[in-house]
């Protein structure tokens, strides 16, 4: 019963959050100093096309009426026309979404492979030089600005050593000249599905490049959490009474300590994924990966509200959602957070 409230609350809050983006947005666009109409009447727009263009955006309407069918439009969906290509918003994000959230997903899992095995090292090597190398490079993966990262990502794997791609999603054999069918837009997916492992190999180590420099700030963050938490929970009696049975390290680790530390661990994922979100623009443009950041980024150049406000609401659906995901298995994992 505590579980259900806590989750019938979280959701209220959840739903109050995606309503106050959506108002946020909606004043934005009231406050920037732009024309929507002339932008969507396109390139040098008479007075009549201007006047035109306000009565297709309902421009004229009361301000209350315009944020109702606002609201109504990005509920349902309906994200309009973008102001710059003239193509429907949805099937735009249809296809620039599944590129972010697949960057996301392998980001935020690479993350957890980094720092969750080098946090449990530095906790059972507390003290040592293993521990104080890797305290320093958390510091470094949090503190290295992304773009610099980036660059120096590319300089190294793709010009000096020449074994990673510079830049892109797939190469031009599996984009251009033998396009892989998307069916989720997961490029690795629908290689596994397409049964074409060339395909897949490719999409693979497309996205190692990006996908570590998205996970390098997280990384950083998983191991410094995972080593204050497997610190405090080595010093439990049951891991003492573990030990005095002769148990080895190993097993008092893994099968012991580690999975008390799933608390810590879930957090990253939230913080991982969130970071993966918001940091995408300027990867997705240093990597010229057509995702979802770059899309927003160039409509953000051309002043395309539509666009901006779409992306804006299915982001922050994104967060929420993944948010209300890490709540409920935290709660389910630790039943005192829904006391909370």
């Amino acid at each position: 019963m505590d579980l259900t409230r806590y989750f019938l609350r979280r959701l209220v809050l959840s739903a109050f959050v995606v309503l106050g983006v959506t108002v946020l947005v909606f004043v934005v666009a009231q406050v920037v100093p732009s024309d929507p109409a002339a932008l969507y009447a396109g390139p040098r727009p008479n007075a009549e096309q201007i006047a035109k263009a306000r009565e297709e955006l309902n421009l004229d309407a009361p301000l209350p009426e315009r944020f109702a069918h606002f609201a109504h439009a990005m509920a349902t969906g309906d994200f309009g026309v973008s102001y710059k290509s003239r193509r429907l918003i949805s099937e735009d994000l249809a296809v620039y979404l599944p590129a972010t959230l697949e960057l996301a997903v392998f980001s935020t899992g690479l993350a957890l492979l980094i720092g969750i095995p080098s946090g449990v090292v530095a906790a059972a090597r507390r003290g040592s030089l293993l521990d104080r190398i890797g305290g320093l490079g958390s510091i470094a993966a949090v503190a290295m600005p992304t773009f610099f990262l980036a660059m120096l990502l590319q300089v190294v794997f793709a010009q000096w050593l020449d074994i990673l791609p510079l830049s892109g999603r797939m190469s031009r054999e599996f984009s251009v000249v033998d396009p892989l069918q998307p069916v989720t837009g997961f490029n690795l997916i629908d290689a596994l599905l397409a049964g074409r492992p060339a395909a897949f190999w490719d999409a693979f180590v497309h996205l190692i490049l990006p996908a570590l420099t998205l996970a390098s700030y997280p990384a950083g963050v998983a191991m410094r959490l995972t080593r204050s938490a497997m610190i405090e929970i080595l010093q439990r009696r049951h891991v003492v009474a573990a030990r005095a049975l002769g148990l080895s390290e190993p097993r008092i680790l893994f099968g012991h300590a580690l999975p008390n530390a799933v608390g810590p661990a879930l957090t990253v994922i939230g913080l991982s994924f969130a970071y993966a979100l918001t940091g995408a623009v300027l990867v997705e443009i240093i990597f010229a990966w057509p995702g979802l950041g770059r899309y927003v980024s160039e409509a953000i150049l051309s002043k395309d509200f539509p666009v901006i406000a779409a992306a804006t609401l299915v982001v922050t659906l994104c967060y929420v959602v993944m948010n209300l995901i890490i709540d409920f298995a935290q709660a389910m994992v630790d039943p005192r957070v829904a006391l909370s």
